[in-house]
């Protein structure tokens, strides 16, 4: 009996446990079944790759290096410089009666550029007579002072009073007389009209007058003659590039309507006040003008930094010029060329082209990147 008994435990044991592994299958099946499926790695394509048949098809060029200046070109305007530039003043007020010069006229100094009528002469020589009479008056009763004292008839004071009275008048001649000269008339010969003279030799920049029109004595400048020899060229340089300019730097100036000519200029003035509204300050260069260069001409001013860099150059042809950017072939193995981005700089002599960034001297281009393009189109 104890071995039946025996025999049925282990027969409930072993069905328990069966039961149980059975169970822990039916977990493990649903735990895969939910499990997600493994992933699968997938070489991407890269589109900067290209394939050719026949790569030696294609020549291929050495990038080399170049050590030049840096360079920053804006634009700019033609001005006169303002200490050559010389105002025209009158003295008198009055009337134009006569113009004899026009804006743009080139003058020579000592040239008559207007001609006034005017009241303040008529005064001044009113105020000549006047003096000459007074001086007369004057010159009489000393010399009849003088005979008086001779005789005993007056004093010693009264003497030196008709005297003194004599010499005063004698002021107010040389005064009256150098008054009527600083208006442009002679003392001896009474006139009303004024001439005005160019005080100085070069272009008239401005006009005031008109024929006919009125003059106020000191108020206003009939005109502005400046000395063209010498101009300024004022440019407008970004905050960002303010640092690569300094006074004394030399620059070249191109003028749109003489593009083929060069000047040289040198940067005299650097603004200290920016615009605060496109953030430029304002750069002054002093040229030498040859006689063509017209104020507010516009024209490009080109600086050239002192310490020298490096850059690649590569043939010309190397680059291509696509959606607005610039690219050159390089080899890759497996008989392949990749397209590499590059920003070019400068064309050189010789149909050499400078590269700022994106390949490095000592890497090798393929020399005409339009032929190498133009087969991979066909292929794809």
């Amino acid at each position: 009996m104890n071995n039946n008994a025996a025999k049925t435990g282990f027969l409930v044991t072993l069905a328990l446990s069966m039961m149980f592994l059975g169970g822990c299958r039916g977990v493990q099946a649903s735990a895969s079944a939910e499990a997600p499926p493994p992933a699968k790695v997938v070489n991407a394509f890269d589109v900067s790759l290209f394939s050719v048949e026949h790569p030696e098809q294609f020549p291929i060029a050495t990038a080399t290096s170049q050590d030049a200046a840096p360079e920053l070109v804006v634009t700019g305007s033609v001005n006169p410089d303002i200490a050559r530039s010389v105002p025209v003043i009158s003295l008198v007020s009055g009337r134009v009666m006569a113009i004899h010069a026009r804006l743009g006229d080139r003058v020579k100094k000592g040239q008559l550029l207007l001609t006034v009528r005017s009241d303040d002469v008529s005064g001044a020589f009113s105020n000549y007579r006047k003096a000459m009479a007074d001086e007369v008056l004057a010159r009489t009763q000393s010399e009849r002072a003088r005979d008086l004292y001779r005789e005993g008839a007056i004093a010693l004071n009264d003497l030196q009073i008709a005297q003194d009275t004599e010499d005063k008048a004698k002021v107010d001649i040389e005064t009256m007389s150098e008054h009527l000269r600083l208006l442009g008339n002679d003392p001896d010969h009474p006139n009303s009209m004024v001439n005005i003279f160019a005080p100085v030799s070069g272009v008239i920049t401005d006009q005031q007058v008109t024929n006919a029109a009125g003059v106020q004595s000191l108020s206003t400048n009939p005109f502005t003659i400046s000395d063209l020899s010498i101009v300024w060229i004022v440019c407008d340089v970004y905050e960002n590039d303010l640092p690569n300019v300094r006074i004394g730097d030399t620059a070249e100036i191109r003028l749109n309507a003489y593009p083929d000519r060069v000047f040289k200029g040198s940067v005299s003035n650097i603004g200290a006040v920016l615009d605060s509204n496109i953030r430029t300050g304002k750069v002054r260069i002093e040229v030498s003008n040859p006689g063509i260069m017209n104020l507010g001409m516009f024209v490009t001013a080109t600086f050239r930094g002192r310490k020298k860099e490096t850059h690649t150059v590569v043939p010309a042809s190397a680059i291509l010029h696509l959606h607005d950017r610039d690219w050159v072939y390089v080899p890759a193995p497996d008989k392949k060329f990749r397209r590499v981005e590059v920003a070019s700089g400068d064309p050189l002599p010789g149909n050499l082209q400078q590269i700022k960034s994106g390949i490095e001297p000592g890497q090798q281009v393929v020399e005409n990147a339009m032929v190498l393009d133009h087969v991979i189109a066909i292929n794809q």
